[in-house]
């Protein structure tokens, strides 16, 4: 199966997007990944993907066909996390869900570290920029 890349069109939205969320240009870079479209078999295809890394977590929009996307966030190999829909036909509403999640376990794992540190303050991310407002 052959996959065609992203569009100039698709990189300029994913960069929008991103510059709306973060207030500044953050460079995307081209990658492959192999991913299992096929839940009944195990042979894997190579997708191009679109990368970046923010706020101290990794992001990948992988392209599965035209109109077809699938998106995930981690920040290790034991923490990755997905949107919950493995395939979206707009890539606009993959790329701002895969952000809102991430803003909303941001939040989360802030809190987390708060609780842990007791009456500490946990240490500034002077990155963030506070929850996506879509």
């Amino acid at each position: 199966m052959n996959i065609p890349d992203f569009t100039d069109a698709e990189w300029q939205l994913v960069s929008q997007i991103l510059l709306e969320r973060y207030s500044r240009l953050v460079p995307l870079q081209a990658a492959d990944v192999e991913l299992q479209l096929d839940p009944a078999s195990e042979t894997l295809t190579t997708c191009p993907s679109l990368y970046w890394n923010e706020l101290g977590a990794e992001f990948i929009v992988s392209k599965l066909a035209d109109q077809r996307f699938r998106c995930q966030f981690f920040y290790s190999a034991d923490e990755q996390f997905g949107t919950g829909r493995d395939v979206y036909d707009n890539l606009g509403d993959c790329v701002t869900n895969v952000l809102q999640l991430q803003a909303d376990h941001h939040g989360t794992r802030s809190a987390a570290l708060t609780e842990t540190l007791g009456n500490k303050a946990p240490p500034q991310d002077e990155d963030y920029h506070g929850p996506l407002v879509i």
